[in-house]
């Protein structure tokens, strides 16, 4: 199994004060210290498995930052740069891209709204990269442009699964997992075409942002409640972790929200 390399931001400053998504709720109290217990196992769970994990220092301003997944997209060496839909989000972006540059990527600075991993999705077919809330599809042409590979439009519909990784996950290089109602039919189209022998996730998982997963092709890291997915994955011979991220969900993140691949 090839080391996986990760970058992930401690949950230092984690708080949920504003509604950017759905699962925002400022009203609600947050736990930060168990946000971090959570965000330490994450980690601890890769370091486990043999993989790489770098850090980021958090700004002190932007509780958000956790989700290092919306920072970026590294492929082949490049980092293509977030720029945020949301002022409370802005400077992250730059943040990530400067941290990239010092662990030896190509810097690429994005001149369109994008958010990073979250919507920029990689498989050995294409980039798959979502729009209708956050990254716009200019976005995905920048991309394709800067990394050289096929970049695949797919539109979200549902503003619960506002980011691509809330509705589907990358399993292995040609296998894939969504939750076909966040997609529009003609992006289910292109997913039926593309990935024929695709997880197809339940309603159950998806409410419990279960898609929001990390495989390293043989290991998923999976939301404890996402029964009908770890069966299904068990099913096709991967095996799944659950890691409880709770209290990263109350910001609208899981495990995939908290890590950011990169690719060399």
């Amino acid at each position: 199994m090839p080391v996986r390399h990760y970058l992930m931001c401690p949950p230092t400053h984690y708080t949920v004060r504003y509604q950017i998504n759905p699962w925002m709720h400022p009203d609600e109290p947050t736990d930060a210290a168990l946000a971090m217990r959570q965000w330490e196992t994450l980690r601890d769970t890769y370091l486990d498995l043999g993989h790489q994990v770098d850090l980021i220092e958090p700004l002190p301003d932007y509780p958000d930052m956790v989700y290092a997944a919306n920072g970026a997209t590294v492929v082949d060496g490049v980092a293509y740069s977030a720029s945020f839909t949301y002022p409370q989000r802005q400077a992250e972006g730059p943040a990530y891209l400067a941290r990239l540059a010092e662990l030896g990527f190509e810097p690429v600075a994005a001149t369109s709204v994008n958010e990073g991993e979250g919507d920029m999705l990689v498989t050995s077919k294409a980039i798959l990269a979502g729009t209708g809330f956050r990254s716009t599809v200019a976005a995905h042409q920048e991309l394709q442009e800067a990394v050289g590979r096929a970049v695949v439009s797919l539109t979200l519909v549902d503003p619960s699964y506002y980011h691509l990784d809330t509705a589907l996950a990358v399993i292995d290089d040609d296998l894939i997992a969504y939750y076909p109602p966040a997609f529009s039919a003609g992006s289910r189209s292109a997913l039926e075409h593309l990935f024929p022998n695709a997880i197809i996730a339940t309603d159950a998982d998806a409410k419990v942002l279960g898609l929001n997963a990390v495989s390293d092709g043989s290991n998923v890291i999976v939301a404890p409640a996402a029964h009908d997915l770890a069966e299904a994955l068990t099913a096709r011979g991967y095996h799944p972790i659950p890691v409880d991220t709770s209290e990263l969900l109350k910001g609208g993140g899981g495990a995939k929200c908290c890590t950011l691949e990169l690719r060399r």
